[in-house]
C-alpha cells in the first residue's frame, strides 16, 4: 500500500479528568488568563452547571439553548456576550450548547471551554452550524474549535439511558462517516475505528448498570476519537442527510442520526469492501452492518424516523433537499430514487439492507 495523504490535526487541549472536572475546569479557565467568563448552559443543566463553574469569574449564565441553533437564539448570546464584556465561554452541556458557544465564538473570535454532557462531539472539532426557517446551514471556521475540552464521565451519570444510546450512536455515526468522507485519510480511519470498538463497549455497559462511571468513560473516550476524526474527514453521506432532517423538520438530533446511520451503511458497505471490513474489525463481526445491528439491538437503539416525528409525506421533499449536498466522494451512487428507498425505509425502521 501507498501512503499518499495530507492531514491536519487540529489544535487543542483535552483533559480527561474523571470526578474532577470543577478543578480541571478552574486550571484551564486560569491558564487562558480569564477574568469575565460566560457560563453557556441550558435551564435542565442549570445545577451541574453551577457545580462545575463554582468560583470562577463569571459575569453572566446563558440559558437560552435550543436545538439546531436558530439564529435569532444565536443572536441574543452574541448579544449577551458583548453586553457583559465577556473575555472567555464556558458551554457546559450537549452539542446544542457546545453549538451555540460555537456561533458566539464565530462572530466574537472568543475563546471557548467546553464541557460536554453527552457524547455528541462537537467539542472536538471546527464544524459550527444555524439554523434559519428551515434551512440548517453548517461550516468550518478555526474560531469555533474549542481552545480546551474537560471530560468527566462523571457528569454523565445522570444522562438517561434511552439519551446516552441516541447520543453514543451518533458518534458511531462520525466513525462510520470518518471511513468514507471527502476527505478522509488513514488517520482518520484509525482513530474512527478505535472509537467504533469503543463505542461498542462502552455503550452496552452503560445499558447494564447506568450508574457506573466506568462504561460511560469507555464511550466518552469513543466519542472523543470519533470526532476528532469527523473532523478532519469531513461530513460525508450520512451527515448530510442528517443535517437536512434536523434542521428542516425539527427531528431530534442524537435520535435521527441513530435511526440513519444503518441505512447509509448497507447501501455504502457494497461499494466500499475495505472501509467495511475495517468497521467489522473494530466491531468482530463479519461485515459492518451485523457489527452495528448486533449493537442496535443490544441497546434498544432508535428504530424509526416516523417515530420522531418525521412525516412520511415529506420525503419528497426531503430528497430534493438533500439530493445537492450528496459528496462526489461517496462510495455508491445516489439518485432521486437510491435516496428516497433509504428515507422511507428509515422512516418505517424497515431491516437495512
Amino acid at each position: 500500500m501507498t501512503y499518499r495523504f495530507e492531514h491536519e490535526t487540529l489544535g487543542q487541549r483535552v483533559v480527561f479528568a474523571p470526578g474532577a472536572a470543577a478543578t480541571a475546569l478552574a486550571a484551564e479557565v486560569e491558564r487562558l488568563g480569564a477574568a469575565r467568563v460566560m457560563v453557556l448552559a441550558s435551564a435542565a443543566e442549570a445545577r451541574l452547571a453551577r457545580e462545575v463553574t463554582d468560583g470562577l469569574p463569571v459575569v453572566h449564565v446563558h440559558d437560552e439553548v435550543v436545538m439546531h441553533v436558530p439564529v435569532p437564539v444565536a443572536e441574543r448570546a452574541r448579544a449577551a456576550a458583548a453586553e457583559h464584556d465577556v473575555d472567555l465561554l464556558v458551554s457546559v452541556g450537549g452539542g446544542s450548547t457546545t453549538g451555540l458557544a460555537k456561533a458566539v465564538a464565530l462572530t466574537s473570535g472568543l475563546p471557548v471551554v467546553a464541557v460536554p454532557t453527552t457524547y455528541a462531539g462537537s467539542e472536538a472539532t471546527n464544524v459550527w452550524g444555524l439554523t434559519e426557517g428551515a434551512t440548517k446551514t453548517t461550516g468550518v471556521d478555526a474560531r469555533v474549535l474549542p481552545r480546551s475540552v474537560v471530560y468527566d464521565a462523571t457528569l454523565m451519570l445522570s444522562l438517561p439511558v434511552d439519551l446516552s444510546v441516541a447520543s453514543g450512536l451518533n458518534a458511531l455515526a462520525h466513525c462510520v462517516d470518518s471511513m468514507w468522507a471527502p476527505r478522509t485519510d488513514p488517520i482518520d480511519a484509525a482513530l474512527a475505528a478505535e472509537g467504533i470498538r469503543a463505542l461498542d463497549a462502552g455503550l452496552p455497559r452503560i445499558v447494564d448498570d447506568p450508574g457506573d462511571p466506568a462504561g460511560r468513560e469507555e464511550a466518552l473516550y469513543g466519542a472523543y476519537l470519533a470526532a476528532v476524526a469527523f473532523a478532519s474527514a469531513g461530513s460525508g453521506l450520512h451527515h448530510k442527510i442528517c443535517h437536512v432532517l434536523g434542521g428542516r423538520y425539527d427531528l431530534p438530533h442524537a435520535a435521527t442520526h441513530a435511526v440513519v446511520l444503518p441505512y447509509v451503511l448497507a447501501l455504502n458497505a457494497p461499494a466500499a469492501p475495505d472501509a467495511d471490513a475495517r468497521i467489522a474489525r473494530a466491531f468482530g463481526t463479519a461485515t459492518g452492518l451485523e457489527g452495528l445491528e448486533a449493537l442496535r439491538a443490544r441497546l434498544d437503539a432508535p428504530r424509526a424516523l416516523r417515530d420522531h416525528g418525521f412525516d412520511e409525506a415529506t420525503i419528497p421533499d426531503a430528497v430534493a433537499a438533500i439530493l445537492p449536498s450528496v459528496p462526489a466522494s461517496n462510495p455508491a451512487t445516489v439518485t432521486p430514487d437510491v435516496l428516497e428507498r433509504l428515507l422511507r425505509a428509515a422512516w418505517e425502521g424497515a431491516t437495512p439492507r
